[in-house]
């Protein structure tokens, strides 16, 4: 048993109070699985040693148990926290669920381009994962939480304008629709076709290692493979996720002082994150955990996120490091410790 004293600072209408945390660490009696829910995905953490400590959010009226881990290298554990929040403080932000390979037009260039999870086969595995994990999680608590949005590159084109609600504002019944049939037609017309790889290299006989390197790199998403304006293309959601008229779309040239404000505006003060991929937009787009953590209570949703997995069929073991390092300065929790109450 490991206690300590932290002073935590809560927001009292227009004034500012402190309170004492006692950081007591006792053992996990019965542990539950860590990450093991799909492990075809995210291959499952494991720790011999785990503590759990006093909920740090217990609010008035909370409908939401949200239980998370992190890491502790000084704890030399795992950290288990219960925490119960309002549902209606809190929105569910899925980073980058790109559209691509999905049937709406956007697609991997051919022969040698590349895009989002980098070659056609393994976006379709990040589709089944959105179809399996991601949607799910999204109809469970669409309605009862505060805001459920999602994170695009670029700015609002007058495509994507048309096609889903922003902080800018909100498109008619009849603007999805023709905000749709403009989508189409503009994927339809751009040619997904680049130029194959080179057949022959010129080296430095001294230095051929960095030639080689130089002029073929492991990615190039420029527009010698993926061909000019693939990437000024707008990039829908992916077709697996059922977009809500009242879902939002965030824009990452927008950047964050803009969403920050439109979130807590709202009265959102929890964010539950999900997305693509673990090791990189979840961690420093616009919607991404670097700029959300400091400013509301954040929980990383495990599960529903998937790191890059170069070299590698599967993308379960990468998932699990980049969750891990994460873990050391932000919660991690997953699908089956996030519940409604009743």
């Amino acid at each position: 048993m490991r206690t300590t004293l932290v002073t935590l600072v809560f927001l009292s209408g227009a004034h500012l109070s402190a309170q004492t945390y006692l950081n007591h660490l006792t053992p996990v009696q019965k542990p539950r699985p860590i990450l093991a829910d799909h492990p075809k995905f995210v291959e499952p953490v494991t720790c011999k040693t785990r503590f759990e400590a006093p909920p740090l959010l217990d609010e008035k009226g909370a409908d939401l148990d949200v239980r998370g881990w992190r890491f502790s290298y000084n704890a030399r554990a795992i950290i288990e926290v219960s925490n119960r929040l309002q549902a209606a403080a809190t929105a569910v932000v899925v980073v980058h669920p790109w559209g691509i390979d999905d049937g709406q037009g956007w697609k991997s260039p051919e022969p040698a381009g590349v895009a989002f999870f980098c070659t056609p086969e393994k976006n379709q595995l990040y589709r089944r994962h959105v179809r399996e994990v991601v949607e799910p999680f999204l109809a469970s608590l669409r309605g009862k939480v505060g805001l459920v949005a999602y994170s695009l590159p670029g700015s609002e084109d007058p495509i994507r304008k048309k096609l889903y609600r922003s902080i800018h504002g909100k498109p008619s019944a009849d603007e999805r629709k023709q905000g749709a049939a403009e989508l189409a037609a503009k994927l339809k017309a751009f040619s997904f076709q680049g130029a194959p790889l080179k057949q022959t290299l010129t080296l430095d006989p001294a230095r051929p290692v960095p030639d080689y390197f130089r002029q073929f790199p492991g990615l190039d998403a420029g527009p010698v493979f993926n061909n000019q304006g693939f990437w000024d293309l707008p990039i829908p959601v992916v077709k697996e996720i059922n977009v809500h008229t009242d879902d939002l779309v965030i824009y990452d040239r927008d950047g964050y002082p803009p969403m920050e404000k439109f979130l807590k505006d709202r009265g959102i003060r929890h964010v539950l994150l999900c997305g693509y991929a673990t090791d990189m937009c979840v961690c420093s787009t616009t919607a991404g955990y670097q700029n959300l953590a400091p400013d509301f209570n954040l929980f990383v949703v495990g599960d529903t996120t998937m790191a890059t997995f170069p070299a590698s069929d599967t993308p379960r073991f990468a998932t699990q490091a980049a969750l891990a390092r994460i873990a050391l300065d932000h919660f991690i929790t997953q699908v089956s410790w996030i519940n409604l109450k009743k």
